[in-house]
């Protein structure tokens, strides 16, 4: 397994959302604390896998020549099987991976676990594309709808324009307010 796959199993990242750049720094250190901890616990069941699947191949090779003589290392190996699997499942319990039951079921059904994360992202793609078009729609009809009503009622919309623009422009102060960055930058998604 590579380190790419590591860190996406690894840790789950996240940051305190009180504005100051103290704890943000604290969490994300004790986030990246967590997730080298997480990777080296998988690390660790990695390499006891590789162990174990070393000690099944040694294994076969001593049962398909087997004779009197290898009676010994036999036992000696698949007592080191047996300890290699128990060190695997005590190492497995300190990981916690939360593995879909979807993933499992291909494995056992002999299939690529790469087909669910591909099948998981053309839903989401699927869905997003779904959701634009309600949402553009949805502008659309408040366009439509605001120029009907600014040809029947100037002043009222002339009365909202000017109350949302004042909402809009509180909304967008207590946002950078709340989204400093630590360079000193500002996230500000502007309004459409």
């Amino acid at each position: 397994m590579d380190s790419s796959q590591s860190t996406a199993l690894g840790g789950n990242g996240g940051s305190g959302g009180n504005g100051t750049l103290v704890s943000q720094t604290n969490d994300m250190t004790a986030s990246a604390a967590g997730a080298d901890d997480s990777m080296q616990k998988l690390s660790q069941v990695s390499n006891s896998i590789q162990k174990t699947l070393g000690l099944i191949h040694q294994l076969y090779l001593t049962v398909s020549t087997f004779n009197a003589a290898f009676q010994m290392p036999l036992l000696q190996r698949i007592n080191g099987l047996v300890v290699e699997l128990d060190n695997m499942v005590k190492l497995a319990e300190k990981c916690n991976i939360q593995v879909p039951m979807e993933v499992v079921n291909l494995i056992d059904d002999g299939k690529n676990p790469d087909e669910f994360t591909k099948d998981v992202i053309n839903s989401c793609i699927a869905k997003n594309q779904i959701t634009k078009g309600k949402t553009d729609a949805l502008k659309s009809l408040r366009k439509n709808l605001l120029e009907e009503l600014e040809q029947n009622f100037p002043d009222e919309v002339e009365t909202f324009r000017e109350s949302r623009a004042a909402a809009a422009a509180e909304l967008k102060r207590q946002a950078q307010a709340q989204s400093a960055l630590p360079n000193g930058d500002v996230r500000v998604k502007s309004e459409h």
